[in-house]
Order: structure tokens, then sequence, then C-alpha cells
């Protein structure tokens, strides 16, 4: 999920267009306030008269015109607040307002990029992307555990579909609604069609509706990304893609395993999972793979990491969309795992 030099000053440009609006405000207000208060202006007026004649005399070695500015300086501002008060005007209506208070709308806080600047990043590539209208489409308010049935039991466990799916679906939703409480992260695995994708996409909703930086990864996109940013040229302005996928809210790989599997895909995958563990940065992972089958393709190492940070679950059952086919449920607009 890179960001290119255009996208990049698109969004600058963006930021640089809200700065110039809230100036641009911010001195209609100032019109409007003068309208109504008439000695605002000449108060202004004063005291930028004064800080010029005493910024003189500071300059001719007056050690005194600094401390004689402050106080003056300050009779005049609590005059002016008082004016602004008086007339009914907000406390701040003459401060310039921000869009972002925590960067002043700059996109930045020091050196490093503000959180709305980051949410920006990720909502710019989603836009290019068809995943929010397949979140519009699947999410916990769509999503139904009545096409998982209760006879289907799982031998390994001894439950049923509905009842892994059932306590899948209560996890899933916890993991969104105490997301900014608790770290943890989560791996669903099981056969092709029993909803796993669904459930990332529900995750995905709902984080994403509550302003986190979500990327989402097919397992394919996910490490060739990962190697256009080891062997190919940098896209990204500023830090990298790797910067991205370590470090936003959520990450999300669907479909592990669905990747040409060699030493740098094991290599990267456990790169990319240790360190979103050490930055206590929240993963999910859906895969088709068996638990023995993660052990076997990706070392024990990476096994190890999961079985020890992960909640595991579990999905099985027949595959809902042959399922809805077979049955003609529903038709096209109605929305099923």
């Amino acid at each position: 999920m890179a960001l290119s030099n255009s996208q990049y000053e698109q969004l600058m440009r963006t930021y640089e267009l809200r700065q110039l609006d809230n100036e641009h405000k911010l001195y209609k207000r100032y019109e409007t306030a003068c309208a109504r208060i008439p000695k605002l202006k000449e108060l202004d007026d004063a005291i930028s008269s004064l800080s010029v004649s005493q910024g003189r005399n500071l300059l001719e070695g007056d050690d005194s015109a600094l401390p004689q500015l402050k106080e003056q300086l300050s009779l005049l501002f609590a005059e002016k607040k008082e004016l602004i008060k008086s007339a009914g005007f907000p406390a701040d209506y003459l401060e310039l307002h921000y869009t972002c208070p925590d960067c002043r709308d700059t996109g930045y806080i020091g050196a490093d990029k503000c959180h709305c600047l980051q949410k920006a990043i990720v909502d710019l590539l989603y836009t290019q992307s068809n995943l929010k209208e397949i979140l519009a489409q699947e999410n916990f308010s769509t999503f139904r555990t009545d096409y998982y049935s209760s006879n289907y039991i799982d031998p390994l466990t001894g439950r049923s579909a509905q009842e892994s799916m059932q306590t899948a679906l209560r996890v899933c939703r916890q993991f969104a609604d105490t997301f900014s409480e608790e770290f943890s992260n989560i791996l669903l695995y099981g056969d092709t069609g029993v909803g796993k994708t669904f459930l990332t996409h529900c995750i995905a909703k709902e984080l994403m509706d509550k302003s986190y930086s979500v990327i989402y990864f097919s397992s394919v996109q996910l490490f060739d990304y990962l190697a256009k940013s080891t062997f190919g040229k940098k896209e990204v302005t500023g830090d990298d893609v790797l910067n991205h996928i370590y470090s936003c809210d959520l990450l999300i790989i669907d479909d592990l395993g669905t990747e040409l599997s060699n030493s740098f895909t094991v290599s990267q995958l456990f790169v990319c999972l240790n360190e979103r563990i050490l930055r206590r940065k929240p993963t999910v992972i859906s895969t088709n793979l068996t638990l023995d089958d993660i052990n076997s393709i990706y070392s024990e190492r990476i096994f190890s990491r999961i079985s020890s940070n992960y909640m595991i679950l579990r999905l099985i059952g027949d595959d809902i969309r042959i399922q809805k086919k077979l049955l003609n449920l529903g038709g096209m607009n109605d929305v099923t795992p």
C-alpha cells in the first residue's frame, strides 16, 4: 500500500488549502467583530504602533523597553478580550480555528506524521480501491449466523459450525469494541467459504468508522509490496511502505498461505508480525491453512509468535456462498458471509 509522490503532494495541497481557509475565516470574523466593535481596530492599531516604537527603543539600547512593552501589551490585550466578550463573541473568536488542533493543520507534529495525516493516507488509498464498497455490504450489521448448521459438528472440538461462528463473532465484536483499551491479535482459520474474510471486513469497517488507520492486504498483496519495498524503487515520500505496515492501528492479512512461500516471505512475515507485537499494534490474520500447516510452512518461531500472542478461532462448515446459490436464498441483494 505505497503512497506515491503525487498522492503525497495531493494530501499536502489539501492541508495548505485548509490553512488558507482557516486564515480567510479568521479575517472574515475580524471584519464582523470590527463592524460591531469600532474600538477594536483602534486597539489593534495601538498594539502595532506600540510594538514598533518599543522595538526601536530596544534596538537603541533602552533595556526597559521590553518589560514596558510586555506590560502595555498585556493591558491592551486584556481590554481587547473584554470588548470581544461584552459584544457576545466567544473568547476564541479572533483566534485561528484548526480542523486538527494537534498538528494545527500542518499534517505533522514535529517530524512525525500526525494521526490525521496517517488516517488521510489510508483513506486515500482505500478510496482508490473497492474495499469501501465491500465494507458497506459486509459488516457486523449484515452478518448472519443462521446460515451455519447446528448439526455440522467439528470432530476436533466437538462444537457445531453455528456455535463456532457465534463464538468467533462475539470475539471479533469485543476486539473492535475494546480496541483502544486492550492489545490483542486474532487468527481466523478454517475451510474456504466459512466467513473468515467476511469477519475481517466487519472488524475493518467498525474500526475505520472510529477513525482508526486500517491497512487491509491479501497475503499476495502484502508480500508483493514487501518485495517492492525491499528490492524495488522507493515510491513513498518520507517513511516507506514498511512504516505504514508496521505502524498502522490495525493490519489485516487475508488468505495467508495463498502467496508463493519461500525464504523471503517467511522471513518478512516474521519481521512484520514481530515488529507489530513489539509496537503493540494489533493484527488480524485469516487463512485456510491448519495450525500444523502454519507451523511447517512458516517455521516454529512464527507459529510460536502466533500461538503466544493471538486469539485463535477455528471456523468450520459448508461453503456459505455455495449454500446460498444452491438454496437460492436472498437473491443478489442479500448479503451473507
